[in-house]
């Protein structure tokens, strides 16, 4: 299979607008609020906006999709040329048009217009489906999938298919590699409204069964997506990354185009859920479907900084501006034990930020001697950015973080167990800049190396017993 071959998104194709305000007061003639409209803008949505994030990455995409000659169509087509390839199918009738009402950016009303019936495919559309490395198809229950139905039948036994289905619309063909339902969906294709992992699991498993799907992936939104195989119940909760504050319109097309291009990509399903979790996470932290960037002729959008560890400087500086104060400790932290989260979480209490200064692993060479750091620096920045205490990690190549400190600028210098403040030291240091060395209770017997020398202990053979 070539790798030039192009990611193929089959489905239905709508026309957004987003008409966004403010409303500060009520009609006169009726209890409605007033928006004051301030932006009007449209985009192509549903398989559309599939197809536009996959091309994103800079792979060559096709949509196949009904359009007709409305004005809704001809934006579809103005928004898409350039990034995106067209094979039509005739559409009888209007493009579907759905339009929000936004105040302050959140919906107010939306009302919908437009609607028709995609005529037979032509020869372009079956070369383009003969010619896909993989295929997505966005089912909105408007019959662009079921149009080509017999011809997504054939790509699921040749490459992998992802089918992101719609209550109104036909089941997936048999051999789907993933199938993509969020839980309300989920809940309206089969029975009961329990809400709860477990039921979700069930769904997917009993939904895998009936498809016939290598395997179902339910979105749940901001807790993540839950991975179901039919006959299983062991199913794989992908959580998302971080809690994403922002618009979620168009999360599910963002889920299904980066899942599909992973599988184009030769990922397992496991893996493509886990890249798809990750960046529907980030698209709706940079402004889901409404950010404008997604439309424009450049790079993909960045993750937002919400994503990435705080960069240690520019959140001392931060701190710094609103008067609060800046609190730094450091360490190896080789092994996380519970002296360490005592130590991080009284720390923080101290000030308004906490900043961890890391020894790379050549420097806890040097001080521990060989066979350490039995973790590496970047699982252990990690692993300390995960805690809550932590507000961001640097990692010092030095054997005292004293440079470090220098550009830090900290208020406060922590450190935990038997020292005094004058035997720090760092302490010297950061009186150059009025900042204060502090000592804090550490809990006794937890340490990196009696924890590892334990571990030695405990792998050892035991003495050889003689029958």
């Amino acid at each position: 299979m070539s790798a030039r071959q192009p990611l193929v998104v089959v489905g239905d194709v709508l026309l957004d607008r987003d008409i966004d305000g403010e409303s500060s007061r009520l009609a006169p003639d009726a209890p409605a609020p007033v928006v004051d409209v301030a932006d009007d803008r449209s985009r192509p949505g549903g398989a559309g906006l599939a197809a536009a994030l996959a091309a994103r990455s800079g792979r060559e995409v096709v949509l196949i999709a009904a359009l007709g000659q409305d004005p809704a169509s001809e934006a579809v087509r103005r928004a898409l040329r350039g990034s995106v390839r067209l094979a039509e199918i005739p559409l009888d009738g209007q493009l579907p048009q759905k339009t929000r009402v936004m105040a302050s950016g959140r919906p107010l009303v939306r009302f919908d217009c437009g609607g028709g019936r995609p005529g037979e495919p032509g020869p372009e559309v079956r070369e383009a489906l003969a010619g896909a490395r993989a295929v997505l198809a966005a089912d909105y229950g408007r019959g662009t999938a079921a149009a080509v139905r017999d011809l997504l039948a054939d790509v699921a036994h040749r490459v992998p298919l992802l089918w992101d289905p719609h209550p109104k619309g036909d089941p997936p063909v048999p051999g789907a590699r993933l199938v993509t339902p969020n839980a309300s969906e989920a809940r309206a294709l089969t029975s009961g409204e329990d809400r709860s992992l477990h039921a979700c699991a069930v769904r997917g498993a009993q939904l895998a069964a009936e498809w016939q799907a290598a395997a179902v992936a339910v979105t749940l939104g901001a807790r993540g997506a839950l991975l179901a195989r039919a006959g299983s119940d062991s199913p794989m909760l992908v959580p998302a990354p971080y809690r994403a504050e922002g618009d979620p319109c168009g999360a599910g097309d963002c889920f299904a185009a980066t899942a599909a291009a992973a599988l184009a990509d030769g990922a397992l399903p496991e893996e493509a859920v886990q890249r798809a979790v990750a960046e529907a996470a980030a698209f709706v932290a940079a402004g889901g479907a409404g950010n404008r960037a997604l439309w424009r002729t450049a790079p993909p959008v960045e993750r937002p900084v919400a994503a990435r560890p705080a960069d240690p400087f520019e959140l001392a500086r931060s701190v710094r501006a609103r008067g609060g104060t800046v609190v730094a400790t450091g360490g190896c932290f080789d092994l996380l034990h519970a002296g360490h989260v005592g130590l991080l979480e009284s720390a923080r209490r101290i000030g308004d930020c906490l900043i961890v200064c890391v020894n790379s692993d050549a420097s806890v060479t040097r001080l521990k001697g060989p066979g350490r750091p039995l973790t590496r620096a970047a699982d252990r920045t990690r692993v300390l950015a995960g805690l809550g205490s932590v507000d961001a990690v640097a990692v010092f190549e030095e054997d005292s973080p004293v440079e470090l400190l220098r550009r830090l600028r900290p208020d406060v210098w922590v450190k935990g167990g038997d020292y005094s403040v004058d035997a720090l030291p760092e302490a010297a240091t950061l009186r150059e800049w009025g900042g204060q060395a502090l000592v804090l209770p550490y809990l006794d017997g937890r340490s990196t190396t009696a924890l590892a020398r334990r571990a030695a202990r405990a792998a050892a053979p035991g003495p050889e017993v003689r029958s």
